[in-house]
Parts: C-alpha cells; sequence; structure tokens
C-alpha cells in the first residue's frame, strides 16, 4: 500500500498529539518525576527502535506489512483457504492478531530471556502516552520477526495488517495515557477495550498484578483466560508505578539499553 509510512506517521502524531493534551487537563495521576527527565529516554527509545526496524528491513527481503502482500499475491495462509467477504476476513484478521499479540505478551512475562528485555518497558516509573513506546529493541525486532511469521501463516490482506497496526498503537498510546475517565464510562469501555485504569494495574510493582492485564486493545483475551485483574489492590493514586528499580537508574538510555543483560 503506497505512503503507507505517511499514513501510519500521521495518525501517530495526531494520536500522540490529542492524548498529550488530554494528560495536562484530566491528569489520572500526579507525576512523580518531571516529562522532560522521561520522555527523552522513552521517545530516544522508540527512535532507536524505528532503526532497528528500519535495518531489519534491508537485511531481510519483507516486513509484516510487505509480507501480506506477498502471502496474499501466491495466495499463502488460512485465509486463502476461504471464500469470505473482504470485510470478514478483515475482521478475523485483526482479532487473530490481536490475540497473537496478547499470547506475546503474556509469554514475554513468563519466560525469563524474553522478561529481560520486557522489563525494559514496565521499568518506567511513571505512566503516560510515551511509556506505551518505551521497548528495547531487541524486543521490538523479535516483535517483527513473530508479525512476519503469523502474517505468512495466516495471509491477511496489507489493509488488514496496516489497519491493525495503526489501531494497535494507537490503542497502546490510549491504555498507557495519564487520562482521568469518569468510573461508569471506564467500566463500560473497559467491557471491549483497555482502558487506561485497567492496564495501569499491569504496570503496578506488585508481581501478581503486572502478571494481568496483557491486552493493549481488546480486553476481551484477559477476561477468557483468566488474567484479568479489576483494580490495583492499594488503589490507583497509592499503588507504584514500575518495578524495584524506584530511583533514577529507568531514567537513564544507556542503563535502559543495557538492563537486559545486567544480573541486578
Amino acid at each position: 500500500m503506497e505512503n503507507e509510512v505517511t499514513i501510519r506517521l500521521a495518525v501517530f502524531l495526531g494520536v500522540f498529539a490529542i492524548l498529550a493534551l488530554v494528560e495536562v487537563l484530566l491528569p489520572r495521576r500526579k507525576r512523580t518525576i518531571k516529562r522532560s527527565a522521561r520522555w527523552f529516554t522513552n521517545i530516544t527509545l522508540i527512535v532507536i527502535d524505528s532503526l532497528t526496524i528500519r535495518l531489519m528491513a534491508v537485511i531481510m527481503p519483507v516486513m509484516a506489512v510487505a509480507a501480506a502482500a506477498d502471502a496474499h499475491a501466491h495466495g499463502w495462509g488460512l485465509l486463502a483457504m476461504v471464500s469470505w467477504p473482504d470485510w470478514f476476513e478483515v475482521i478475523v484478521a485483526m482479532l487473530i492478531l490481536d490475540f497473537v499479540i496478547w499470547a506475546q505478551h503474556l509469554v514475554t512475562h513468563k519466560i525469563p530471556l524474553l522478561w529481560r528485555l520486557h522489563q525494559v518497558h514496565h521499568a518506567d516509573t511513571d505512566m503516560d502516552i510515551t511509556t506505551a513506546i518505551r521497548f528495547h529493541p531487541i524486543e521490538i525486532a523479535l516483535s517483527m520477526l513473530l508479525k512476519i511469521g503469523i502474517v505468512y501463516a495466516l495471509g491477511p490482506t496489507a489493509f488488514a495488517v496496516i489497519l491493525f497496526e495503526i489501531l494497535l498503537n494507537g490503542s497502546a498510546m490510549f491504555n498507557h495515557a495519564n487520562i482521568r475517565l469518569p468510573q461508569k464510562l471506564d467500566r463500560i469501555v473497559r467491557l471491549l477495550i483497555v482502558t487506561p485504569d485497567m492496564h495501569r494495574v499491569h504496570h503496578s510493582d506488585i508481581r501478581a498484578e503486572h502478571d494481568s492485564n496483557y491486552g493493549f486493545s481488546l480486553s476481551i483475551w484477559d477476561r477468557l483466560f483468566g488474567t484479568y485483574v479489576a483494580q490495583p489492590s492499594k488503589g490507583h493514586d497509592a499503588m507504584t508505578v514500575g518495578l524495584r528499580w524506584q530511583d533514577a537508574r529507568p531514567l537513564s538510555l544507556g542503563w535502559n539499553l543495557l538492563l537486559p543483560f545486567r544480573n541486578k
């Protein structure tokens, strides 16, 4: 699909700007650290992540969207075996991809080697829209390899993959955002979509809580597989966000890049 990168970047920047404004107007929790101290590291991480994906695109012949186009052109994948309407195939593809991302997220918490990488995301001691983009580049590279494999196995259209990526990025920024939703609205929205209060539980320093609520977009998977926790035990205002490093270390870019390789 032409202009894919431009479209995705425009949507990302637009959603980021809107949610950043809402965070100022309707904050959920008081910040413990100034934005400038955290945002430099978090935004630099996404720049490094993006460069990592670009490097992978040079080394490898296809990325996720190109893999979808290639699979679709050759008639590969499960969806090539059925004759469903295009709109229904898009819905099915997006549901399967969302479940795969949920399962991948759960696995990163259960396998120690993957957790070493994923804890960079959880080490943030405040939580806002930039936490959604705070990942170690090796984790991003592994995630892309998984997506490519799933896309070839599934055979969705390039449009479905692009739409999924846009919705995934947008929903991740939304549920990491430090914004306050009215409780009644939150209860309704989280029946289908992961809300900021629901996902904040996942960023608790308590193991039983950060091993829950793995969804980035749909909340149904956590409900179906028994990993749903409604509220943090200490409440949203008193809970501790992050892991055991409740000091200045998670603010350092170098510390985060080396975190998976440290013994302590």
